[in-house]
């Protein structure tokens, strides 16, 4: 692989999901820009998001939640005079207040059309190119969430429609109403589990898989040393695998995953996104990140190429189910899947 982290490149175009947009093979997650991991520098983000456009990362993603509102007004400052370049994701369905466990979820037509109009506003743009249900509120069925959604299409306020953290059946439910252009849910080598079911359902209705986290929320960066440097405010504190026992065992998992990257010159970070990028083709990883730096070590992981070999030493190492504890806490967990 050599050294990747000194030469980022301009990132290759992918269609995304049936639609006529055109993607960055690997997006920006913008969530950790407005919240959850600690503080963050306003004028840095700004130049994250731009240096990203200028290595050609033109799928940004947001949702109203993220904030709440910050991060969407955020990307529509961003967005004036560069609006034509980009293709920016969003999403409905959590109403939280300030206190990021406060949620409810809601996909009542009335608040979807209220959150689209809100998000327009806050985004500065005529259309989102892609707006997910965040999370589905089984209260309404899949389908008449999706038909509200239609709706929005035929209007011109949206351009696709995206699914997140749902069951493959309630996917299928909803590709019967409207071809269902991305579903977003956690993958990564240390959360591989949508390779069961999720990946192959997309890969047969035609719709991209967006990965969020695909760097495990910053555990396979080998830079967690333990919880309690990260920031008080910072949510994974509470989170399973960042706690307890599970954090050791977890610790020995990246470990490995760093001897390898050391064996070819390049950061754990960059294996564990060149591997997602190898191994699933149709699969679009959306890394977060607030600082140039991390979005350069980022973007290079992209022009690597792994051998077989090395490819079957990071699934042994991570096979399915690796990751001790829950992606969430039991609250989280509750709202996925359904």
């Amino acid at each position: 692989m050599g050294d990747l982290y000194m030469r980022p490149e301009l990132l290759r175009r992918v269609p995304l999901g049936g639609t006529e947009l055109s993607v960055s093979v690997m997006g920006l997650g913008c969530m950790g820009m407005s919240e959850c991991y600690g503080p963050s520098d306003a004028r840095e983000n700004l130049a994250t998001l731009e240096r990203a456009l200028d290595l050609g990362v033109n799928f940004l993603d947001t949702a109203d939640s993220y904030g709440p509102h910050h991060n969407e007004e955020l990307i529509g400052r961003f967005a004036v005079g560069r609006r034509n370049r980009l293709v920016i994701a969003s999403k409905f369905g959590f109403v939280r207040d300030r206190i990021l466990s406060a949620a409810l979820i809601d996909n009542s037509p009335a608040y979807i059309r209220q959150s689209c109009e809100g998000s327009l506003r806050r985004l500065r743009t005529e259309t989102i190119d892609l707006y997910y249900v965040h999370r589905y509120d089984p209260t309404y069925p899949i389908e008449e969430t999706v038909g509200v959604l239609a709706d929005l299409l035929r209007q011109g306020k949206i351009r696709a429609i995206g699914l997140s953290e749902v069951s493959s059946a309630t996917l299928r439910r909803a590709a019967a109403v409207h071809p269902i252009s991305a579903l977003q849910s956690e993958y990564s080598l240390w959360a591989r589990n949508a390779e069961v079911d999720m990946i192959p359902v997309c890969k047969e209705l035609g719709t991209s898989f967006v990965a969020f986290a695909p760097l495990g929320r910053g555990f396979l960066t080998d830079t967690i040393a333990e919880v309690a440097s990260l920031a008080p405010d910072d949510y994974r504190r509470q989170q399973p695998r960042f706690t307890g026992a599970a954090a050791g065992a977890n610790a020995h998992l990246v470990a490995q995953l760093r001897e390898l990257a050391l064996q070819q010159g390049c950061t754990p970070a960059q294996l564990a996104l060149a591997w997602l990028l190898t191994a699933q083709p149709q699969v679009i990883p959306i890394p977060g990140v607030r600082r140039t730096r991390h979005l350069e070590e980022n973007v290079a992981a992209a022009q690597a190429s792994l051998t077989p070999e090395l490819t079957a030493s990071l699934k042994r190492i991570f096979p399915i189910g690796a990751a001790v504890g829950a992606r969430y806490d039991e609250d989280g967990m509750r709202l996925i899947g359904r």
